[in-house]
């Protein structure tokens, strides 16, 4: 009897729109996760977070899949779908760059919270971040941090970690629009002449 072996990874290929995204794709599906965290009701600020994706060239990634995850305004994490549904507020949220214009992503979600008894513990607010693109074996980790948190910034223990000329890339920069705060965040997937490449978490 032969024994089976693992079966090798495969980039993410066209397939991820249809079975992971499809409603934003336009196919006769229902996206278990949408761009959209926040219901009106939500408790917070409610915010935009929009940006795009770009490859080693300098150029926008047009088959990305960016997710995104984040506890609530007041830092708690959703429980369960009835929690979910009760607060008006997903936890999680996904995005392909394919159908907007110039192969942008965008979220409407609540400025997150940071989770209680981690005020004074070196921990900012933050949303962690998973892109999936043609080209990577495995998806890669990052997080989204705030410009308009600089004092907490400046304690996060994990931002600390991060070499000083690099830290930039895991800042989202604020802007006030008719909508509403709109954060921006360019995701680098490589150095270019488009910006430093964005610093990725090992996990």
């Amino acid at each position: 009897m032969s024994q089976l072996k693992q079966t090798p990874s495969q980039t993410v290929g066209p397939y991820f729109a249809y079975g992971l995204a499809p409603s934003q794709y336009g196919y006769d599906l229902k996206s278990l996760f949408t761009p959209v965290l926040a219901q009106p009701h939500a408790a917070g600020e409610h915010i935009r977070i929009t940006g795009q994706v770009f490859d080693g060239a300098g150029n926008p990634v047009n088959d990305a899949l960016v997710e995104i995850s984040q506890p609530d305004a007041n830092g708690q994490p959703v429980a369960s779908v009835a929690d979910a549904e009760a607060r008006g507020f997903a936890g999680f949220g996904r995005c392909g760059t394919g159908t907007l214009a110039q192969n942008h992503y965008v979220f409407d979600t609540v400025k997150p919270g940071v989770a209680e008894g981690f005020e004074n513990k070196g921990q900012a607010p933050f949303i962690n971040v998973c892109v999936t693109m043609r080209g990577l074996l495995v998806h890669t980790f990052t997080r989204i941090y705030f410009d308009d948190e600089a004092a907490a910034n400046s304690q996060d223990a994990v931002l600390a970690s991060v070499p000083a000329e690099r830290r930039a890339t895991l800042i989202a920069k604020r802007q006030m629009t008719g909508a509403g705060p709109v954060y921006r965040f360019d995701i680098h997937m490589q150095d270019s002449a488009r910006g430093k490449e964005t610093v990725f978490f090992d996990l």
